[in-house]
Parts: structure tokens; C-alpha cells; sequence
């Protein structure tokens, strides 16, 4: 591996992977497309141009590849695996977490885009609000607006339905 993608994987690694993650919601699907986005880099006959940040270039690569293995485990007629549980907490705490979890889910995977993107690569992703307003190609007050916007709907989605 050359310095400037060892460079480049050794500080985003993680925002690359917790982007993936958000949008596979599963590990090791995430740990494959985030391994194969710094592959293409590191393959790739066009180097990094600067035309973008850094993470933005890194997690269109990774959008990229994960939409490609949807559409190719689509053809197939399979689906992503899901992952298997934790041994985490008592099982009333899990059952009542996920439960919740779910409902959220179910909330969130009926709005509107932007606001679940948004939404997902903040909780989720962990990712700034500076960070995420790159990815859109927008400013850091977007961002901001927009995941407080997507808060507020998934809070009266879940107040109003009791999803």
C-alpha cells in the first residue's frame, strides 16, 4: 500500500466503515464494502484529485460498491444477511430495546429522504454534522437543520402512529 492510501485508510477508516454500516446495517457487509472501497483506491489508475474532501470521494466510493452489491444480490435473488445477536443484556432489557429499536426502524424507514440519510449517518454513522453536509455537498447548518427536522418527524410519527 502506497503512504497516501495508507494515509487515507488509517484516518478514515472508521467513518468510511460506520458510513457503510448505516447503510448496510449489517458488520460484516460493511466490513467488506469499506475493505473493497480503500481496494478500488488503492487499485484505482485515477488518484485522489482533490476535487472533493477526502471522506466525501471515500464514502461515494463505498455508496457506490454498496449499491452495486444490492443490485448483484438482487439478481441473485438473495439478500443481505442479517447479523446475529450480541450476548448483551438480560433478556428483558433486549426484548424491550429491541423493540423500541424496531418501532424507530419502522418510523425511520418511512420518511423522506433526506431526512432518513441524514438521520442514520448521525445516530448511526456517528458522523459530524460537518461531515455529513460534505457527503451532501452542503453546509454544516444543513445538516443541522436537516437532522433536527428528521428528529422532529420521527418524533411525531412515533408520538402520533405508536409505531
Amino acid at each position: 500500500m502506497n503512504e497516501a492510501v495508507e494515509k487515507l485508510y488509517e484516518t478514515y477508516y472508521m467513518q468510511v466503515y460506520s458510513f457503510v454500516m448505516t447503510l448496510a446495517g449489517n458488520r460484516d457487509t460493511a466490513q467488506e464494502i469499506t475493505q473493497e472501497t480503500f481496494f478500488r483506491v488503492m487499485t484505482s489508475k485515477q488518484p485522489f484529485r482533490g476535487d472533493a474532501k477526502p471522506l466525501s470521494w471515500l464514502c461515494t466510493i463505498a455508496k457506490n460498491l454498496y449499491t452495486d452489491e444490492l443490485r448483484r444480490r438482487s439478481r441473485q435473488g438473495g439478500e443481505l444477511p442479517e447479523d446475529r445477536p450480541d450476548d448483551g443484556p438480560g433478556l428483558e432489557e433486549s426484548i424491550t430495546d429491541k423493540d423500541q429499536s424496531f418501532r424507530i426502524h419502522l418510523a425511520l424507514h418511512d420518511l423522506e429522504e433526506p431526512y432518513k440519510e441524514v438521520f442514520e449517518l448521525r445516530i448511526f454513522g456517528e458522523l459530524s454534522f460537518q461531515q455529513i453536509g460534505q457527503i451532501f455537498q452542503k453546509t454544516e447548518s444543513w445538516a443541522r437543520v436537516t437532522y433536527h427536522r428528521a428528529r422532529k418527524k420521527l418524533k411525531e410519527r412515533l408520538d402520533d402512529n405508536e409505531v
